[in-house]
C-alpha cells in the first residue's frame, strides 16, 4: 500500500453481507457483468441529465467498454459517465454495509418479503463482482473535476478497503476485476460478447470491445503486419421496442421475434404499446404460429416474457407478468421504475407489478379479440392454443367473461369437428323461450356427436355445443353462466325441454312404474335409480350423472391416473317406447330379465366412455343372448 493510500474498515459485518450477496442472492455467476454494465449505464444516464443543467459538462459520445487480459486474468468494465468523488466513493461502496441493507439482505436470504427497493444503489450490484473476483479495483473521476482529483479504490471484499488519489485523464469509472483462478475462463472474448448479447444487448449506450484481428497472408504467403485492433460496438444500443410502432415494418417485428424466441417460425401476430401514466412501461407481445415445446414443460421453467428495466435485461419474468394460461405469449416488457429485490432476479409483489400484470393480460385478451374477426388467423391460433386458453376460465376469475368470449367449440350446428362456434354465436341462434346454453363433454368428437343424450335436442332442433377436449369437463365444472345464460350439460341432471316432457313424466303408467322399480332393484349395485327418459328418442338407455358430478369418461381417466374417485352412482334413464325396453318389460324369466337389464346398463356405460369391470363377462353375455335368439 502506498504512503498516500488510506485504509478504511467496512461499517458492519461485511463478510456476512458479502456471503449473502455471493451465495444467496444470485443464481448464476454471469450476473456480475450485467450488474457492472447496468451501473455504467446509470452513470452515463446521470451525466446526460446533469449536462442539461450544467453546460460545462461534456455528455457527448457516452459509451461503455469491456476489456480483458487472459494472461493477467482480469476483466475491465469502464465508462465515461458521471464518475465519483472521494466522498461518493466511500458512501456508494459502503452502502452494502449499513445496517438497513444488511437486514434487507438477510430477509431476502430467508425468502421473506421486503418492501425496500435497492435498485440504483451502486454498492449492491457492484459487490456481485466478488462472485468471480478475488480482488476488485476501481478508478474513478467525477465529471467536472480536474485530472488529479481521481481516486483508486481496492479491496478483496473482506474486512477493509483502501482509497488513494491518482491522476485520470478522463471522467468516468473503470472497474478492474482480478479473477479467481477457477473463474479465469470469464476472460474470454467469445464468452464476454455472449453475456453482453444475453443481458445487455439493448442498453441505451454503445458497449464496445476490441475487434478480433485474424492473421492475414500476402500474395506470397507471408504474414501481413498485424493492424492495430479498434473498438467496435457489440450491442444494439437501440431497444427496438422503444421505437415508434409507426416507424417499424412487419419484417422488423418478425426479425426481433426470432431473436428473442429462438423460433424458426414467424410470429402469428403481435401488439406493441407505450404505456404512460401512474406507471410507465413498454410492452411488445407476440403470439407464435406454433405452440413451443417448452409450453408443455414444468410451469416453473417456462420462458416467455423478458423483463427489462431501462433496457437492461433482468429476467424471464413470465410467471410474474402473465398468468399461466397465457404462457404461450412471447415478448418484452420494459419498465422505468418497476421495483425488484436486491438481486434483480425475483420480482417483488407490489401494487405496481399487479397493475402492470393486469394491463398486460388485458392487452393480450384485447389482441386476441381483434383477431377473432379473421376466422382463418384465429382458427389457426385456436388449434394451437385453444386448450391452454381454456385454463383461464378457471384461473382468472376477473377476466373470465373476456376469456369465455374467445372460446370456440364444435356444435351440432356444424357437420364436422371444426371448432368455430363462439358463445355469442350460440346465443344468437337460441330458440324462443330457450334460456340455457346446452353442452355435452365426451372423450372424443365422435362420442359427443353420437351421444344418445342429444336425441331429443336434435329432434327439437336445439343446438348443443360438443366439447371433446380433456380439459372441457374440468373447465365447465368451474363456470355457471355467460352473458346471463346458464350452462346446462345435456348428460347431467334433469332435462325439461317443454310442457310435453313434463306431461310425459306425470303420465307414466302404474305398469311402467313397477317395471322401473324392478329395474332399479336389479341394478342397485350400479345405478342410483332407474327413471323414464325424456331425452331419448332412438336409443334404449343412457346414464345420467348428478348435475355437479364428474362425467364418467373423466372418472375413467382420473382412475387410470391413480386418483381415487368418490363412489357416485349415475342414474339410468330408459326409453319406455323402445322395442328392446318393451321386450325386457314383458319378460317372465328372471334370469333373462337379469341379463337384459344388465345389458341396458352396460351399453349405456360404454356409450358414456366408461370402463366395464369385466369385459369378458360382457362378451359372454352378448354371445349367449345371440345364441338364444338363434334358437
Amino acid at each position: 500500500m502506498s504512503q498516500t493510500a488510506k485504509k478504511h474498515t467496512f461499517q458492519a459485518e461485511v463478510n456476512q453481507v458479502l456471503d449473502l450477496v455471493i451465495h444467496s442472492l444470485y443464481s448464476n455467476k454471469d450476473i456480475f457483468l450485467r450488474e457492472l454494465i447496468s451501473n455504467a449505464s446509470d452513470a452515463c444516464d446521470k451525466l446526460r441529465f446533469e449536462a442539461i443543467k450544467n453546460k460545462e459538462l461534456n455528455a457527448e459520445d457516452l459509451h461503455i467498454k469491456v476489456d480483458f487480459d487472459k494472461e493477467a486474468k482480469t476483466i475491465t468494465v469502464s465508462d465515461n459517465g458521471i464518475g465519483m468523488s472521494h466522498d461518493e466513493l466511500i458512501e456508494n461502496i459502503g452502502t452494502i454495509a449499513n445496517s438497513g441493507t444488511k437486514k434487507y439482505l438477510e430477509s431476502i436470504a430467508k425468502k421473506d418479503k421486503a418492501d425496500a427497493n435497492l435498485i440504483g444503489q451502486f454498492g449492491v450490484g457492484f459487490y456481485a463482482s466478488f462472485i468471480v473476483a478475488k480482488e476488485v479495483e476501481i478508478k474513478t473521476r467525477k465529471a467536472g473535476a480536474p485530472a488529479d482529483e481521481a481516486w483508486n479504490w481496492r479491496s478483496d471484499g473482506k474486512n477493509d478497503y483502501t482509497i488513494e488519489p491518482i491522476s485520470k485523464d478522463s471522467h468516468g469509472t473503470e472497474i478492474i476485476l482480478h479473477l479467481q483462478d477457477d473463474e479465469a475462463d470469464f476472460a474470454d472474448n467469445h464468452r464476454l460478447r455472449s453475456l453482453i448479447k444475453k443481458y445487455s444487448e439493448h442498453v441505451a449506450f454503445p458497449i464496445k470491445m476490441l475487434e478480433v484481428i485474424y492473421p492475414e497472408k500476402d500474395e506470397d504467403g507471408n504474414d501481413k503486419p498485424a493492424k492495430e485492433p479498434e473498438y467496435e460496438v457489440v450491442n444494439d444500443a437501440t431497444a427496438m421496442w422503444k421505437k415508434n410502432p409507426g416507424d417499424l415494418k412487419g419484417k422488423d417485428y418478425q426479425a426481433f421475434y426470432k431473436q428473442i424466441s429462438n423460433d424458426f417460425n414467424e410470429a402469428a401476430f403481435w401488439t406493441h404499446n407505450h404505456i404512460e401514466g401512474t406507471q410507465s412501461y413498454t410492452n411488445l407481445l407476440y403470439v407464435p404460429k406454433k405452440a413451443p415445446f417448452a409450453m408443455f414443460q414444468n410451469p416453473d421453467d417456462r420462458e416467455g416474457l423478458k423483463l427489462y428495466i431501462k433496457r437492461v435485461f433482468i429476467t424471464d419474468a413470465s410467471k410474474e407478468l402473465l398468468p399461466n394460461y397465457l404462457r404461450f405469449v412471447k415478448g418484452v416488457v420494459d419498465s422505468n421504475d418497476l421495483p425488484l429485490n436486491v438481486s434483480r432476479e425475483t420480482l417483488q409483489d407490489n401494487p405496481l407489478l399487479k397493475k402492470i400484470r393486469s394491463g398486460l393480460v388485458k392487452r393480450v385478451l384485447g389482441m386476441l379479440k381483434k383477431k377473432t374477426n379473421d376466422s382463418e388467423v384465429y382458427g389457426t391460433f385456436w388449434k394451437e392454443f385453444g386448450d391452454t386458453l381454456k385454463e383461464g376460465v378457471v384461473e382468472d376469475f376477473s377476466n373470465r367473461e373476456a376469456v369465455l368470449k374467445l372460446l370456440r367449440f364444435a356444435s351440432t350446428h356444424n357437420d364436422d369437428a371444426t371448432e368455430n362456434v363462439s358463445l355469442d354465436d350460440y346465443i344468437s341462434r337460441m330458440q324462443d323461450k330457450q334460456d340455457k346454453i346446452y353442452f355435452i363433454t365426451a372423450e372424443s368428437y365422435a362420442a359427443a356427436k353420437n351421444s344418445p343424450h342429444l336425441e331429443k335436442f336434435k329432434e327439437k332442433g336445439i343446438e348443443v355445443l360438443l366439447m371433446h377436449s380433456r380439459i372441457d369437463e374440468w373447465m365447465m365444472g368451474h363456470v355457471q353462466e355467460y352473458d346471463g345464460k346458464q350452462f346446462q350439460s345435456v348428460a347431467k341432471g334433469k332435462i325439461n325441454l317443454g310442457d310435453e316432457d313434463k306431461d310425459k313424466e306425470d303420465k307414466t303408467s302404474e305398469e311402467d312404474k313397477d317395471f322401473l322399480k324392478k329395474l332399479s332393484e336389479q341394478l342397485k349395485d350400479h345405478v342410483s335409480e332407474v327413471t323414464a327418459s325424456t331425452r331419448l328418442v332412438n336409443s334404449a338407455s343412457c346414464l345420467v350423472m348428478d348435475e355437479h358430478a364428474m362425467a364418467i369418461h373423466m372418472q375413467k381417466l382420473m382412475e387410470q391416473a391413480g386418483q381415487a374417485m368418490p363412489g357416485q352412482k349415475p342414474a339410468l334413464e330408459v326409453n319406455l317406447n323402445h322395442p328392446l325396453v318393451k321386450h325386457i318389460e314383458n319378460m317372465d324369466n328372471d334370469e333373462q330379465f337379469k341379463q337384459w337389464s344388465e345389458l341396458l346398463y352396460e351399453q349405456a356405460l360404454l356409450a358414456e366412455g366408461g370402463q366395464l369391470k369385466n369385459p369378458a363377462e360382457y362378451v359372454q353375455k352378448m354371445n349367449q343372448l345371440m345364441l338364444d335368439m338363434l334358437g
